[in-house]
């Protein structure tokens, strides 16, 4: 996608003064994406392996990204599960709980 697609339709407009972010998914950060992403935008990249790292929980994502996974990581793991169904039990119990107006709060 990004050599097919954007790379050539950056290559249309002038990118000195343009940065790009992306998150730190292994996907987004394998050693020949972030090496293409360099020679593209040179210091004006933001990536986990980016000459400026991505911040934590950054509002620049989505609620989800930023809030809400970090959130029910910490409450599904607080009483260490040892066992899948254990595990799956916290999982099912937290999501539950979450009430629409914390929700609206994130957003």
């Amino acid at each position: 996608m990004i050599t097919i697609f954007s790379i050539p339709e950056l290559n249309n407009h002038d990118v000195q003064e343009l940065w790009f972010q992306q998150d730190g998914a292994t996907c987004h950060t394998a050693r020949s994406t972030i090496d293409l992403l360099k020679d593209t935008f040179d210091d004006h990249l933001i990536s986990r392996f980016g000459p400026v790292n991505s911040p934590p929980r950054s509002c620049d994502l989505t609620p989800l990204d930023y809030f809400l996974w970090g959130y029910v990581k910490s409450l599904v793991y607080a009483d260490k599960p040892q066992t899948l169904d254990h595990l799956e039990d916290n999982i099912r119990r937290v999501i539950a709980d979450i009430r629409p107006q914390m929700l609206e709060k994130v957003i």
